[in-house]
């Protein structure tokens, strides 16, 4: 199940926090001896990836409905318009996210005549709603596209209308609309006759002096088009898929404000294998937030999807984003974090009143409990739909209304929990340390010019089997040499760094590589990725044709096909018998069967033995393209599965797990436990070891690992290992109190770690792991974790001792404070849980037994 929200949501962390241990946390100790859920008060709280159906909108409130638009203003979702099958409407609907509760929203002037496939937007503390489809629909009378403009003052409810002097955008309906720098943007859209692709801008800060301009657009317009979704990310305005006659695709499209030029997002970088964009559809939702846009339903080739596709904008990938497993049940019974009777007795009436309205609030769960729980629905998966609208309130999208099966109009409403972890920066540090050229321990001897390439003995190694090899025999070669000049010690391990502050740098040749392709496929290695250049450009696409021989030779399946994508998707009239030339002078097969096919083409074989540059080919060559033309070859589909290699991430775990230990080159000293690990790798995940490493690196190669004066855990240290080197967050949550600081002691480049070690903590503190949680709180003194833990332990002490053994007792954590916890019925002072009586963790069999009894007795001491 997915963890919390990031910073700012659900699990969010406080910022400026620089303190080297764990903060305090508040818990919640008011429930008593029988209760079952105890609740951690870390702030409201919902599992990420959850849907949930909230209550739908009623009849004698407004109707069912789709086409229409939402729009979210503080605390509420504003519905306008659509139509309900028969009429099309101009009410105006409320929905408090907070209570949960429809209202008719107060409204007063006139209102825009009815209309759906409209646009609304919001602006300061007003809502703006420009054109849409009016008319009698009943009676097929009065239909007609609009491009009036009104606004709507949340504060007082009145609806103005704008009357805009000068020229004006063409009537319309299924637009794309949004609000940017002070200004209202439409896009494209229906105007009753055909689909536009325009853009024009108004200004929304003052009525009086404001008119419509056209927008000047360059770049790769996206085809005239309309039902589509507009979203703005990262001060760029998105458009995905829409109808568009036959040109119907599921590409997306990016618009620069500031230049107002569009690029069509290329698709080339995504692996075979890997997520493909979502189908091409039209009636779907688009919102945005953080760094990803989130698509949902509308109709795919006569299908209606359920599917929430995400985009991010960073890495350019999609993904279908898997639901929590609480939301895809509707209908069962489930227990509420609010206990029984019982326990609501314990409580103030105001705490019980709070208690109750809470649903956020994440509950501990250590049991079934003995007294009956009330019960409400759970959550479920929206159906697929389509002409529904969407809109983002803080860290959650709400979904309302829509087309569903059989042309029926819904009025249900959806919310769905997002997640907003800080994105993983694994690409970016290596990608960093290889444009940095820092600590770098070998050169790369190539070609005939013998250029250099220098790079990192690590991140090489552990990226590719083939330059492994190379490597090795280039250290055994200089072992070998030194040896032979009494350089050597006998004792000292061949090509053996440990130790050594500044070791040499390894030379090694590779005669069968050119250094402009070679950097292209280093920058592979360390990122998992090429910067593609100027797709089209004959030079440009020749040279990773020479990265692609690079791939193919060097093993590197991944890389071979991120080349061959982008080869064939830049392959046109004006290139293709360079490429084709140059494929057959490399042996290239595949990709000179691609250009063949491309070449004979209907539309295409004229036009390319007209040019010049078929006279220079060479004979064979000619003589083949004729020969394709005129019988071409059977195609014989393959069913084999495509190998995309193994990534970044996959390569790091291996290398940490033990296929890069021969390549050590520094010793980390936990406790006085020697652990090596690679320098390189450590300076390009945390500032703290690259300053060691630039300025003071220890002379004997050893270096302590504590998180301020605090020594982790071995198994907590291994888990920061695992984060350092490829990004892993899941981890035991007993660690996560150990590595709750360690992003800003080691200075990791943002604070992802720490978030998943916050919600980790939230979610996963039971009666199994307690005693564990409980010694990491006690040894980086997070005394409020502690104080819980105890009270866990001697409330629930039955089902805990169940997971205690005197062969399984720590010899660092307090037991004995454990015997001096004041049970539930007993009146006093609170502990003091920083005192430790006597040596802590020394407990024999029959203390263990007395503590047992003692704590499992609650009427009398024995």
């Amino acid at each position: 199940m997915a963890g919390s929200g990031g910073p700012t949501g659900p699990g969010a962390l406080t910022g400026g926090v620089s303190s080297k241990v764990a903060p305090s946390v508040d818990f919640d100790h008011s429930c008593s001896d029988s209760v079952e859920y105890l609740t951690l008060n870390f702030g409201p709280f919902e599992t990420v990836h959850r849907w949930r159906r909230l209550p739908p909108c009623d009849e004698f409130v407004g109707a069912r409905r789709s086409k229409h638009t939402v729009v979210a203003y503080k605390d509420a979702i504003y519905v306008f318009g659509g139509d309900n099958g028969k009429t099309m409407l101009n009410d105006l609907l409320r929905f408090d996210v907070k209570d949960c509760s429809w209202c008719r929203a107060f409204t007063t002037g006139t209102p825009p005549a009815p209309r759906y496939h409209h646009s609304a937007v919001v602006y300061g503390s007003s809502m703006f709603v420009f054109g849409g489809y009016t008319g009698d629909i009943y009676s097929n009378s009065n239909l007609k596209n609009k491009n009036d403009l009104f606004e709507y003052k949340f504060a007082t409810g009145q609806w103005t209308e704008w009357k805009i002097e000068g020229r004006l955008p063409v009537a319309r309906s299924a637009h794309g609309a949004t609000v940017y720098s002070d200004k209202l943007w439409i896009f494209a859209g229906y105007d009753g006759n055909a689909r536009l692709n325009d853009m024009w801008t108004i200004g929304l800060q003052d009525r009086e002096l404001t008119c419509w301009e056209e927008v000047a657009q360059s770049g790769e317009i996206p085809p005239s088009c309309c039902n589509f979704p507009v979203a703005v990310c990262r001060d760029k305005m998105f458009v995905f898929s829409g109808q568009s006659g036959a040109k119907i695709t599921n590409n997306l499209f990016q618009f620069e404000f500031k230049d107002k030029t569009w690029t069509r997002i290329p698709t080339e970088h995504l692996l075979r294998g890997s997520p493909p964009p979502p189908q091409r559809r039209y009636g779907h939702t688009m919102v945005a937030f953080d760094r990803h846009l989130y698509v949902f339903g509308g109709a795919a080739d006569n299908t209606l999807p359920n599917e929430l596709h995400c985009y991010d904008v960073d890495f350019q990938t999609w993904e279908v984003v898997q639901p929590s497993s609480d939301s895809e049940v509707g209908g069962a019974e489930v227990p509420e974090r609010a206990s029984s009777s019982e326990e609501a007795s314990t409580l103030t009436s105001e705490e019980r009143s709070s208690f109750k309205k809470s649903r956020d609030v994440f509950g501990l769960d250590f049991g079934t409990t003995s007294t009956k729980q009330p019960v409400h629905l759970a959550s479920e998966l929206p159906s697929g739909r389509l002409f529904h609208a969407a809109a983002v309130i803080s860290d959650a999208m709400y979904i309302f209304g829509g087309t569903v099966d059989n042309n029926i109009r819904s009025g249900e409403m959806y919310r769905f929990q997002f997640s907003c972890y800080p994105k993983c920066t694994l690409h970016e540090d290596y990608g960093r340390l290889w444009e940095g050229r820092q600590f770098c321990d070998v050169e790369f001897v190539l070609g005939e010019k013998e250029e250099c390439v220098q790079g990192h003995v690590a991140i090489v190694t552990a990226r590719s089997r083939w330059l492994r090899r190379k490597i090795v025999q280039a250290r055994e070669w200089l072992a070998q040499k030194l040896e032979e000049d009494g350089a050597l010690a006998p004792k000292e391990a061949p090509g053996s760094t440990v130790g050594r502050a500044r070791p040499p740098l390894l030379r090694v040749a590779i005669r069968e590589a050119e250094a402009r392709p070679f950097e292209v496929l280093m920058q592979f290695l360390y990122t998992d990725k090429i910067k593609y250049p100027r797709k089209g450009h004959v030079e440009d696409v020749l040279l990773i044709m020479d990265v692609y021989k690079l791939a193919l030779s060097f093993q590197l399946c991944r890389l071979e096909q991120l080349c061959r994508q982008y080869i064939e998707a830049s392959v046109d009239l004006q290139n293709v018998l360079a490429v084709c030339e140059c494929a057959a002078r490399l042996q290239l097969g595949q990709l000179k069967e691609h250009c063949l096919n491309f070449i004979v083409k209907e539309s295409h074989f004229n036009q390319v033995i007209m040019m010049k540059e078929f006279e220079r080919l060479s004979s064979p060559l000619i003589v083949e393209i004729v020969r394709r033309k005129q019988q071409p070859p059977p195609r014989t589909p393959s069913d084999q599965p495509v190998d995309i290699g193994t990534s970044l991430i996959q390569d790091m775990k291996a290398y940490l797990e033990g296929a890069g230990s021969e390549f050590c080159d520094i010793t980390l000293l936990l406790d006085g436990h020697p652990r090596p690990a690679h320098k390189a790798i450590l300076a390009a995940r945390s500032s703290y070891f690259e300053a060691m490493f630039r300025s003071f690196m220890p002379e004997d190669g050893q270096v302590n690992i504590s998180i301020g004066e605090m020594v982790p855990s071995r198994q907590a240290f291994e888990s920061m290992l695992r984060y350092i080197y490829y990004g892993e967050v899941n981890m035991p949550p007993e660690d996560s109190l150990y590595l709750f600081a360690a992003p800003y002691y080691y200075g990791f480049y943002n604070n992802r770690l720490q978030a998943y070690c916050k919600q980790n903590l939230e979610m996963n503190v039971t009666v199994q792991n307690v005693l564990q949680i409980l010694e990491a709180a006690d040894k980086t003194q997070a005394l409020d974790m502690k104080r819980h833990c105890l009270h866990i332990i001697v409330h629930q002490f039955t089902k805990v001792r169940l997971w205690l053994s005197p062969a399984g007792l720590g010899t660092s954590w307090p037991l004995p404070t454990v015997l001096r916890q004041p049970r539930p019925e007993q009146a006093g002072p609170q502990e003091d849980f920083s005192a430790h009586p006597g040596p802590p963790g020394i407990l024999v069999s029959s203390s263990f037994g007395h503590l047992c009894r003692s704590l499992s007795c609650p009427h009398c001491g024995c």
